[in-house]
């Protein structure tokens, strides 16, 4: 009885409109204020600190105090795999209802985090290439990194072994509730999106380097003339 009731309790808070638009803007990984939360939800900020405070109650988020401003984020993996589960069971509607596409959705279902992994039709698609190389295997019931995904994924930059005393699960797969197939979530899938990143970020600040470079004539080229 006791788990039913704290099952019912969950989902009442999840179930909220207010509440579930705040937790889906948290899924991305980045920690939000109360205010950013407020204008995403479209309530007051007065109604947004109510729902933040029983989340965090219920132990869906965590804060963290810093300066004048508090923010919030995603507590667990274990609630960020909850939270893209009910997204993937929401996504199966019969007869699907008709919603006009924006450019956001479009991006949303290309790519974006979930949690601290990359889902969408990129983490799909790294995820199927992995697989292909024999580097990952997935299934139903978890996922595993081969020896040549051990070393692939250390040659790509990532740390194999988790934090001692992390508790995480290493691999395993995560249903993409836009594309319908398996991206790879836990440990692993964590250290190729932070790999990814990084290496996007590299590259982006050798593109602006490049382009921001004085010329020789002492004119920074960020611009050519035509």
């Amino acid at each position: 009885m006791v788990a039913a009731a704290n099952m019912v309790e969950i989902a009442a808070l999840v179930g909220d409109t207010a509440r579930a638009t705040m937790l889906a803007a948290l899924m991305g990984g980045q920690a939000l204020t109360s205010s950013e939360l407020a204008g995403l939800a479209r309530v007051s900020r007065a109604t947004t600190s109510e729902h933040l405070s029983k989340l965090t109650q219920a132990r869906l988020l965590a804060v963290t105090k810093k300066r004048r401003n508090r923010y919030y984020r995603i507590a667990s993996p274990l609630v960020a795999k909850m939270l893209e589960s009910i997204k993937a069971v929401a996504a199966l509607e019969t007869p699907p209802r008709y919603q006009p596409r924006s450019a956001q959705d479009d991006a949303l279902r290309f790519a974006r985090t979930c949690y601290d992994h990359l889902a969408g039709r990129l983490g799909v698609t790294i995820a199927d290439a992995l697989v292909r190389k024999r580097y990952v295997v997935l299934s139903d019931e978890g996922g595993e990194l081969t020896v040549a995904g051990k070393r692939f994924l250390s040659g790509f930059g990532g740390v194999i072994m988790p934090a001692s005393g992390s508790r995480r699960i290493f691999c395993r797969p995560c249903l993409d509730w836009s594309e319908r197939r398996y991206h790879i979530a836990g440990h692993v899938g964590a250290e190729i999106c932070r790999c990814c990143l990084e290496a996007a970020g590299s590259c982006v600040s050798k593109v602006h380097a490049l382009f921001a470079s004085p010329r020789s004539d002492g004119v920074a080229c960020a611009r050519s003339s035509a």
